[in-house]
């Protein structure tokens, strides 16, 4: 594998991620970055995900990536700034972080692969396309995601 496959297969695993969010969120493409013989792909989420929903945010991206096959390989259980880290079976590392003002970010770190020129990912942004500027803060409202308040948990004996 050459690091445009990598960068392809990298895609796919944020396009199929982005894909089991619901209600689906806005996202812009951020930098991607690479080593000597890796890659990273960023995806910033422009989405305002509430204090108090960005453990049910959490929970889906989680479940998803376990469902999946993806080892889950560290949480951070901060109240503020909360991550996941997982790994797929075939070694690439996938993550997402909450940042300021509920700020999601993830990222795709690939295995080492064979150098070659990467091209910009194919996949649009379902948003505006941040080029050549700094990605703002989150500025789409949600009236799922957004909310203060919690996700109402689903009443027992109630269907």
């Amino acid at each position: 594998m050459n690091m445009q496959q990598a960068a392809e297969r990298s895609d796919a695993l944020l396009d199929s991620t982005f894909n089991a969010i619901n209600p689906s969120v806005q996202w812009a493409h951020d930098d991607t970055t690479s080593g000597s013989c890796d890659l990273t792909r960023r995806r910033a989420v422009m989405t305002d995900i509430s204090e108090a929903r960005r453990g049910s945010f959490l929970g889906t991206v989680e479940r998803f990536w376990r469902e999946s096959g993806y080892e889950i390989v560290s949480v951070n259980a901060s109240q503020k700034y909360p991550a996941i880290f997982a790994r797929t079976p075939d070694g690439f590392g996938i993550n997402v972080e909450i940042a300021d003002q509920g700020q999601a970010h993830f990222e795709v770190n690939t295995p080492c692969v064979e150098k070659s020129e990467v091209a910009a990912p194919s996949t649009p942004p379902n948003g505006p396309a941040y080029e050549n500027v700094e990605i703002p803060r989150p500025n789409v409202r949600s009236d799922f995601w957004s909310v203060a308040t919690p996700v109402p948990s689903a009443v027992p004996g109630g269907g």
